[in-house]
């Protein structure tokens, strides 16, 4: 069962940024008083839009999708293909990274009612059967912390407990012989924690390209988000997940036949 806390968060409610925000009331009153006896300008005074918690706070999180999208789309930039699509990663992230240097294709079950530069938007549910113009149809596919989420109906997708079996083997069809498929997905003890995600076993990940594959590049992001790259899968500890228990896998996988 969750925890009141995690039920809290869901609803909107951070416990512990609304303590942080307790502890800023005192400092904002003082902050505030300070600015309105001080000021000359000729600034109307607008409504107040108190932010209580940013006193000591970074000048930036660096999470996750931080370091992933960083580090794929220098990989696509470095790989300059001819086609990139993409199924289901941010738009508000890695999509716009992409579009920053080239012309990237969406496909997505959910819609896209803003048009964005370079960038070309296809609603389609990857679960259903493949059209045939998506088969074989490029040379460079990227699916962005998406796998892990195909049939546990988040996204208004259908309840199927194989569904990221399904989404994978969709992916693998889209790619053309030679083409690279960028994949991140989160990696540890594996489970199901619904209807947010799976994490799977690294072992798991990596046995998905077997047959017909080969792994060119393997990153992760361990427990406190730190990247490591370069990783050599022949010497690594995939046994033990390289010792993560949500961590994030980041591969880039070869398509030979």
């Amino acid at each position: 069962m969750a925890s009141l806390a995690t039920w809290l968060r869901t609803f909107g409610v951070d416990p512990k940024r609304a303590l942080s925000s307790l502890g800023g009331v005192l400092r904002y009153r003082n902050d505030r008083r300070k600015f309105r006896a001080a000021s000359h300008d000729g600034f109307e005074w607008g409504r107040p839009l108190p932010i209580l918690d940013e006193w000591s706070a970074s000048s930036g999180g660096l999470g996750a999708y931080f370091h992933q999208d960083l580090l794929v789309a220098r990989w696509i930039y470095q790989a300059e293909p001819t086609r990139h699509v993409d199924v289901g990663s941010r738009i508000d992230g890695f999509i716009g990274h992409l579009a920053v240097f080239r012309p990237v294709e969406v496909l997505d079950i959910r819609p896209q009612p803003q048009p964005i530069p370079n960038v070309v938007f296809h609603q389609l549910d990857l679960m259903q059967p493949l059209p045939l113009e998506w088969t074989g149809c490029t040379d460079s596919l990227s699916c962005l912390h998406t796998i892990e989420h195909f049939g546990l109906g988040r996204y208004g997708d259908t309840i199927d407990p194989d569904g990221h079996l399904k989404g994978l083997a969709q992916l693998k069809q889209m790619v053309a012989p030679g083409g690279l498929l960028y994949l991140t997905t989160p990696i540890g003890p594996q489970r199901v924690e619904f209807n947010a995600h799976r994490i799977f076993a690294a072992e798991t990940v990596v046995g998905w390209f077997q047959d017909g594959w080969s792994i060119e590049r393997f990153a992760y992001l361990d427990d406190a988000e730190n990247l490591h790259d370069g990783i050599d899968l022949r010497s690594a500890s995939i046994g033990d997940h390289f010792g993560c228990q949500s961590g994030l896998a980041i591969l880039a996988v070869r398509k030979w036949k």
